[in-house]
């Protein structure tokens, strides 16, 4: 049973709108590319509407969706509902997930990841206490249900193994975090896509085993 608490629906529209409109104006989304949903404590989710510019997200006009997948409110939800669905399913500790087509991480895929288990090397410790492992998920057309298995499964398969993840990449699509709060999520999004432009512009060599072992032990790391 997750610890983690759950946000009031007022605040967590509220906060849905605040993130989106933070993340437009600073380049980390574009157009009606991306999306934010929130799971509340009765189990049921609210989403970005399908096509919604995150730049000009309405609080009222969210969709709030049943735990079953059904529309109960608001605009029609995303068409990447189920994918957020099952990384909810996968991690009882997600509260938030947010999805963006973030140049410097499109661009590494289109170029190509340091590794399919690790999109990017540990370069910096911030990286690494942040945000941790991100594995790469082959390319699927947008909204494709099968991806919502792939993640569910390298979730599962992350934990099992001991080191939990928090991020995946979709192959020419972005990336997908999760987080107990939106803030949160932002959060580790940023430092996912600031890693992503310096290992593009420096290519610098990873930090060592033992500068990680002391980061682990440290601060908790989870690598």
């Amino acid at each position: 049973m997750s610890s983690t608490a759950f946000m009031p629906e007022a605040a967590a529209r509220d906060e849905i709108c605040r993130v989106g409109r933070s993340l437009f104006e600073r380049g980390y989304v574009h157009a009606t590319a991306g999306n934010i949903s929130v799971r509340l404590e009765d189990g049921s989710f609210l989403i970005t509407p399908t096509d919604a510019c995150m730049g000009y997200l309405e609080p009222a006009r969210i969709s709030h969706v049943g735990a079953d997948g059904t529309q109960l409110s608001g605009d029609r939800a995303s068409k990447t509902l189920a994918l957020h669905r099952r990384i909810y399913g996968a991690d009882a500790d997600a509260r938030c997930v947010i999805h963006t087509h973030s140049t410097h991480l499109v661009a590494l895929t289109l170029k190509g990841v340091w590794r399919t288990s690790d999109i990017v090397p540990p370069i910096t410790p911030y990286f690494v206490m942040k945000v941790g492992h991100v594995p790469l998920i082959p390319y699927h057309k947008p909204g494709d249900a099968r991806v919502a298995d792939l993640v569910a499964d390298t979730i599962i398969q992350a934990q099992a193994n001991g080191a939990p993840i928090r991020a995946v990449m979709l192959d020419r699509l972005g990336p997908n975090v999760w987080q107990s709060t939106p803030a949160a999520a932002m959060a580790t999004l940023e430092e996912l896509e600031e890693t992503a432009r310096l290992w593009l512009t420096a290519q610098p060599a990873p930090l060592s085993d033992a500068q990680i072992d002391e980061l682990r032990t440290t601060f908790g790391a989870r690598w």
